[in-house]
């Protein structure tokens, strides 16, 4: 593999351990009072004064450490009581400060259906609560707290913090100084929240159209434009303040089945893996990546006992940190998804990613199981205290790097002058604007002029926001083209339009100038496809934007204009209109390619596809 790396014009990182040993004096001078972990300037360490530490602390607490797990509620000590029932329920314990008296955890994983991020102000004080109860144990650890803020359709924080255009999107600009601003972005808004871990970006490269779990979540289908983006991302958060992850390794591009409900194989050779998967995993590598977050999936080529990845030595060990020479932070995607749970039971899942290499063990879907289950195994000898130190060490190494150690709290000041800001939110319109791909454009029926087609129909499907606070597209779509000066309405039909709804929007459509129709993973048998068929039929032009995946105008081939927004989000949605609009030209190129939908071995339109005005 170094060869490989060489050939690729990437030079291998080098070791943040041997880093981290040739500054420790420098380190130590810096360190100082009840603060040893504090983080030089460089960004280095003083590990002698982290070994110390660890050589105080109890096996429980060294086995809490190895833990990142969810908790429900808004408060870390006066959640809401149908919350205390989950927590009871899931966890026994009531509220977040009772999640880390008992398991003493050394992360906590946010979601918005866990009720954790309701507004900033509100998950600042959270976030602060978890810090308080963390410091007040014996071994006055700050926990690392994260979440998935990919943005695009993956967003935990909504508004009003700042939603930036996700991968795909990106990847479609080509942009990488646009993609570096926005992790900056989002980063310095996640840090001012408290959370100091992201599980961005995704370095997966989606060449399956067919993939329903990356998707728009990919940078795209070329893995050197990936690495690019991909190296970009990290440089952005990391500057910004969070450790960045990517994920999911050794790559999940290429796969027809989800994780979260089986256990995919993936059927690249060796070969193919190092040309197509590996690349962006290197570049993260090289740009000296926090984390680096597990795929449940199995790749016989890496390993022929056909392990998921998240439980594989020959992949976690042998591949990543001695081929690739990444001496980082390891965490496991949730150890609730099927995919890891398929070969194994929940008491061995947590033990055997330890024991192939891996350093945080997330989401656990019973925690009291997987606690005892990897405290057993050091009592019984399975696993020795000297490998769970080396994964201490790492993690601790991470929380120093990021300032827990020195600065654990937040204000609501720093929420005030961070998140959400009305900079950051033109920024994010400004990457929008450079995202927006228009895939077909015959007799130049775009841009709508508002003198003269000002009446439009905007149907289509509204699917859920992914963060909860967004949307619906439909409306968005149809208040955005009102503020550009159209007379526009909306109304929704869904991602499976009935015939009654469908007659209703051709009733709808009749005296209008256009009809914009936003669609949402178009399959060959989807009744989108009626829908934008019976539109067509009146003779009012219509204009599809293809909301989620590009891969929909292959099913729609009788239009005359399509937009792809690669997610509907409003950021990426109004970027859409103002091409619509012609305010902005449509300056995205496809990031990968979209086959027939009658010969998917033929190319309907490549990569680097995307017209202008």
């Amino acid at each position: 593999m170094p060869d490989r790396l060489r050939t690729s014009g990437r030079s291998p990182r080098t070791s943040r351990r041997s880093l981290l040993a040739a500054t420790a004096g420098t380190a130590a001078a810096v360190a100082v009072g009840a603060n040893p972990a504090r983080a030089a300037e460089d960004g280095t360490v003083n590990r002698t004064a982290l070994r110390k530490l660890i050589g105080r602390m109890s096996l429980e607490e060294k086995v809490g450490q190895l833990f990142v797990m969810r908790v429900y509620g808004h408060s870390a000590t006066e959640p809401d009581q149908a919350d205390v029932d989950k927590n009871l329920e899931e966890a026994g314990v009531r509220n977040a400060a009772e999640l880390i008296a008992k398991y003493r955890v050394g992360g906590i994983i946010y979601f918005g259906w866990a009720h954790n991020t309701r507004e900033p102000h509100q998950i600042a004080d959270l976030s602060n609560g978890i810090q308080r109860a963390a410091l007040q144990q014996s071994s006055r650890i700050p926990v690392l707290i994260s979440t998935d803020q990919e943005h695009g359709i993956v967003a935990r924080v909504g508004k009003p913090a700042t939603l930036m255009p996700g991968a795909m999107a990106l990847g479609a600009s080509g942009s990488r100084s646009g993609a570096r601003r926005a992790a900056k972005i989002a980063g310095q808004e996640l840090a001012a929240m408290g959370i100091r871990q992201n599980y961005a970006p995704v370095a997966d490269v989606n060449v399956n159209p067919a993939n329903p779990v990356i998707g728009v979540r990919s940078f795209g289908a070329d893995p050197e434009a990936v690495s690019r983006m991909v190296e970009a991302q990290v440089e952005g958060y990391q500057s910004g303040g969070v450790a960045a992850t990517s994920k999911h390794f050794p790559g999940h591009g290429d796969t027809k089945d989800d994780s979260h409900y089986a256990l995919p194989t993936i059927h690249h050779t060796r070969e193919q893996w190092e040309t197509l998967d590996a690349p962006p995993f290197e570049a993260a590598i090289a740009a000296g990546i926090d984390s680096v977050m597990t795929a449940h999936i199995v790749v016989p080529a890496l390993d022929p006992a056909e392990d998921p990845a998240t439980l594989s030595p020959p992949i976690l060990t042998g591949v990543l940190r001695q081929q690739l020479g990444y001496d980082g932070v390891v965490v496991t995607d949730s150890l609730g998804m099927q995919g890891v749970r398929t070969k194994y039971g929940d008491d061995r899942v947590p033990v055997l990613a330890l024991k192939a290499g891996v350093d945080q063990l997330l989401n656990p879907p019973k925690p009291e199981v997987a606690w005892n289950a990897v405290l057993k195994a050091v009592q019984d000898g399975e696993l020795s205290e000297a490998r769970l130190d080396e994964s201490l060490l790492r993690i601790l190494e991470l929380k120093a790097r990021r300032g827990l150690f020195k600065s654990p709290y937040v204000t609501h000041q720093g929420v005030d002058r961070t998140v959400g800001t009305r900079a950051h939110l033109a920024t994010a319109d400004r990457i929008a604007d450079e995202t927006t791909t228009l895939l077909v454009n015959e007799g130049g029926l775009l841009p709508l002029s508002a003198r003269t087609q000002g009446k439009v129909l905007v149907v289509g499907a509204d699917p859920a926001s992914p963060s909860g606070t967004t949307g619906p597209p439909t409306a968005v779509l149809a208040k955005a083209l009102t503020e550009l000066g159209f007379t526009a309405t909306a109304l929704s039909t869904g991602t499976a339009p009935a015939q009654a709804k469908i007659n209703e929007a051709v009733a709808a459509a009749a005296g209008k100038d256009a009809v914009v129709v936003g669609t949402y993973n178009v399959s060959a048998t989807s009744s989108q496809r009626t829908l934008v068929n019976a539109l067509l039929a009146t003779g009012v032009p219509v204009v599809a934007v293809a909301i989620r995946n590009p891969y929909d105008i292959a099913q729609l081939p009788s239009v005359k204009a399509c937009l792809a927004s690669y997610s509907w989000t409003d950021v990426e949605l109004r970027a859409a209109a103002r091409v619509i609009a012609g305010r902005v030209g449509p300056e995205g190129r496809l990031p990968v390619p979209v086959q027939r939908a009658d010969d998917p071995t033929q190319v309907l339109y490549p990569v680097g596809h995307g017209l202008s005005y």
